[in-house]
């Protein structure tokens, strides 16, 4: 291993969740926070912890001269970027190259790559991936021209920017007269919240599903895929239950994509953890992104697979080999995660504060990842994700049984949760069957809760 001690550039769940794969690898670990999250439990579990600013992001986590410095004073040699955050921002990625550290990641250049969407499906185009039908590079600033490309394209359409991510810079337009009120309201997001206010135009999919896949990549030639996650139930494209396998999709055309994944990869140098996102449609898989970290769902393929993921990405960033070849890969049983939020269940407003009492579920097959325990803070400057419930069974039918029961028996006070929100996802007939789509979780909020639905697309 070329490190002896990493630096996690993030806070929460994943923080821990790092510095337990660091543990199992003899690593030292430096934990940074803000302010706000002074007396987190996971900074206990570091070696080392330095606060690196104020609550706001834009003056702590996401302020990487701050990083770079705690970094260079702790005597840190690698950084693990998490998921958000600077995780895929490729100015970060190079400052850390050209500081003499290793980022826990792929290369500046290949995370630039794919963090430009526009360029990602021109790449993935070129090694034979399908992409969702769409405009050919960035939308050109003649309105006329928008509205050909949108009419060849065919109606529904989605604008979305080069340079997006987390559900941000998004919307859906139906008709022409919305389009060019639509492109002045999304280049505007693009560029403030992605300092790009480059676009481009692809085709709304009615009734896809999101299916993602995870692959493994060294420096020694090995390209490695660990199976499907699908993500379909979604909020305003916030992913909210996560699950592998993706229940009747046919295993040879799962094959058959890993291994164009992989082939991906390999054309353009990718090295580490990166997930392939698509959506999926009548038998046809459509590439929209990558994402060139670790998963906020990346358990669920652990549950199966039995493979560390984080682990073996910091293997491969210490100049280490994959301990595993795809050969090794064996998928077993069923996994659901189900994304807890400290937030009102259907009105999506996060609810911070104080948590006066945390018990966490137990049981066969059942895994809690949290940063969460009693007396614990969630402050109001980040995402309210504060736990990921996962549950492992024999089958589908076994591991939505193990999880209402999981759900059942998570006991927190002093703040809102999403629970009720999870549950009546399990307990409708559509998801039993596993026969869900990216607007299934709306379409089921707005039948069961039109009046509650309403006042939060108001709020919104």
């Amino acid at each position: 291993m070329k490190f002896r001690t990493v630096l996690i550039a993030n806070r929460g769940e994943i923080a821990l969740r790092i510095i337990r794969a660091c543990k199992r690898l003899g690593l030292r670990t430096v934990a940074v926070h803000s302010e706000a999250d002074r007396g987190a439990m996971y900074l206990e579990m570091a070696d080392k912890a330095v606060c690196i600013g104020p609550p706001p992001p834009g003056q702590s986590y996401l302020d990487a001269g701050a990083i770079l410095l705690a970094a260079g004073a702790s005597g840190a040699e690698a950084i693990h970027p998490g998921y958000g955050f600077l995780s895929e921002n490729g100015d970060f990625a190079e400052a850390v190259e050209q500081a003499g550290m290793t980022l826990i990641g792929p290369s500046a250049a290949v995370m630039r790559l794919m963090g430009d969407k526009i360029a990602a499906k021109e790449a993935m185009k070129k090694v034979g991936i399908p992409c969702v039908p769409g405009s050919d590079g960035a939308l050109p600033p003649d309105q006329s021209q928008c509205d050909a490309i949108a009419r060849d394209v065919g109606y529904p359409v989605i604008v979305k920017a080069a340079g997006g991510g987390g559900g941000r810079g998004i919307c859906v337009v139906r008709s022409p007269s919305e389009l060019a009120a639509a492109i002045v309201t999304t280049r505007a997001v693009a560029a403030k919240s992605f300092g790009n206010p480059d676009l481009y135009i692809e085709k709304f999919l009615e009734h896809p599903r999101h299916i993602e896949i995870q692959v493994l990549c060294d420096d020694f030639g090995r390209y490695l895929w660990l199976g499907e996650r699908d993500c379909s139930v979604q909020r305003r494209h916030q992913k909210v239950i996560e699950e592998a396998p993706a229940a009747g999709i046919p295993r040879e055309a799962i094959a058959a994509l890993g291994e164009r994944c992989t082939a991906a990869c390999l054309a353009i140098g990718y090295r580490g953890v990166g997930t392939f996102e698509f959506l999926y449609e009548n038998g046809v898989f459509a590439f929209i992104e990558m994402n060139t970290r670790v998963q906020v769902e990346h358990p669920v393929t652990e549950a199966i697979t039995g493979i560390d993921i984080v682990c073996e990405q910091i293997r491969v960033a210490g100049g280490l080999p994959l301990s595993i070849n795809q050969s090794d890969i064996v998928f077993n049983g069923h996994a659901i995660e189900c994304r807890i939020n400290a937030e009102d269940p259907f009105l999506s407003m996060p609810s911070p504060g104080s948590v006066l009492n945390w018990h966490s579920p137990l049981g066969p097959g059942l895994r809690v990842d949290t940063h969460m325990r009693s007396g614990a803070s969630v402050p109001s400057h980040y995402d309210s994700l504060v736990a990921k419930l996962i549950v492992w069974g024999h089958d589908r039918p076994e591991c939505v049984k193990r999880l209402k029961q999981a759900l059942d028996e998570l006991r927190v006070d002093g703040i809102s949760i999403n629970r009720e929100l999870h549950k009546i996802v399990l307990n409708d007939p559509q998801f039993e069957r596993g026969e869900v789509n990216i607007h299934f979780l709306e379409k089921l909020l707005r039948e069961r809760e039109p009046r509650r639905v309403g006042m939060m697309e108001e709020s919104a």
